[in-house]
């Protein structure tokens, strides 16, 4: 860590090397600003953009072109507005030049650069990128291109959601996301239920749409998603999402409003994916407090929940959406045993191996599961348990 670093960020002496930052064009101690973003509180980073924001003017401005080689979100704002600022015909053409050849750091500011300056050539340079596999990028892209009104891009990336490709399929996800139209909720919705990535997907939709105006206006697909978000809690979706879905006030929702099969599957699910959090240091060891009490307080409060384990039966059937969950959290063997004679192969997969992890897998179970099973690949697996 360097001594200009240390200042930069630092509560006194930062004056000085703010200046010496812009004034001199200091790439190295930007991008050692970069590199340690992680070990940085936001309030820190912010300090800094606002020290960085107020040395720049008219005669050092272009020290930001070469500070774009180095992207973060904390000084996306102060960079691309201050180009703006001092935007001019010559200026853009530079940021059209590096949108088209740069590296993908300095293509991400351009891309929120063009999004505020509609300059026509930029059109197909973010159409081009908006599908990046650089987050960042395809987010600024699909951010811009619905600041220019752009209809083409949002309803080619609805008809990317009917893919058979799931790579595809949250790519246009994570446009439509970003895009911020919520007329895509529903059909996002579709497609995640047909959908091998459907925690990603599901871990999108509360941007678009929050949850609490999803259970009011479709309480079915709302449980779905839920669902799907506390199945990849942990392990896809960071934990400090349960402050971006506001989880608490939602688990507490479903307790105190509803009381039906369906909303006490997914309480279920719940609780015991929060037991699951706080019985293993390796899921909440590097987050910080806030978020491990927060886990523990919604541990707490899905625990309060009573009666729910007699709704579980009414959700083993293959029409129900949380038949696969409803297995998870079963003890009934009559039951299970039941969906052997399902029309649904996949789903007799899943009830042999629940009959399985229950001991209670024997030769009866698989031959009425073999005699269902047409798909070679299933076929295998049954025989194989």
């Amino acid at each position: 860590m360097s001594e200009n670093f240390r200042k930069l960020t630092g509560k006194h002496d930062f004056e000085a090397v703010v200046k010496h930052l812009v004034d001199d064009c200091d790439c190295e101690l930007f991008k050692e600003l970069i590199e340690k973003d992680d070990f940085l509180f936001d309030f820190v980073k912010q300090n800094v953009a606002n020290r960085i924001s107020k040395a720049i003017n008219e005669n050092n401005f272009k020290s930001l072109l070469s500070f774009m080689k180095y992207y973060s979100p904390a000084y996306e704002d102060v960079i691309v507005s201050n180009l703006v600022k001092y935007a001019d015909e010559d200026l853009t053409d530079i940021l059209l030049e590096k949108f088209s050849n740069g590296n993908d750091d300095e293509k991400t500011y351009c891309a929120k650069y063009f999004g505020i300056i509609k300059d026509s050539l930029a059109y197909e340079l973010l159409r081009k990128n908006s599908y990046s596999q650089n987050q960042y990028l395809c987010q600024n892209c699909a951010i811009s291109l619905a600041q220019w009104g752009d209809k083409e891009s949002y309803n080619e990336a609805i008809l990317k959601l009917d893919s058979n490709d799931d790579f595809e399929k949250y790519s246009a996800v994570k446009f439509l996301s970003a895009y911020g139209e919520k007329d895509a909720v529903k059909p996002i919705i579709n497609a995640m239920k047909s959908s091998a990535t459907a925690e990603n997907i599901a871990g999108e939709i509360p941007y678009l749409q929050n949850l609490f105006e999803l259970l009011d206006e479709n309480y079915q697909d709302a449980l779905i998603v839920i669902n799907h978000i506390v199945n990849g809690l942990g392990e896809i979706l960071p934990l400090s999402t349960v402050f971006d879905f506001e989880l608490y006030d939602v688990f507490e929702k479903l307790i105190n409003d509803y009381n039906d099969s369906k909303s006490a599957i997914v309480l279920l699910n719940a609780s015991e994916k929060f037991a699951t959090l706080t019985e293993n240091d390796e899921y909440l060891f590097d987050e910080d407090k806030d978020t491990q009490n927060e886990i523990k307080d919604i541990k707490r409060l899905l625990k309060s929940a009573k009666d729910l384990n007699k709704y579980i039966n009414s959700e083993l059937n293959q029409e129900s959406p949380f038949v696969y969950t409803a297995l998870d959290l079963t003890d009934d063997l009559i039951a299970v045993r039941e969906l052997l004679k399902s029309d649904d192969q996949t789903l007799i997969l899943k009830t042999a191996e629940v009959l399985k992890k229950l001991g209670s897998l024997d030769e009866t179970a698989k031959t009425i599961a073999l005699g269902k099973v047409s798909d070679i690949n299933i076929k295998s697996i049954i025989r194989a348990l």
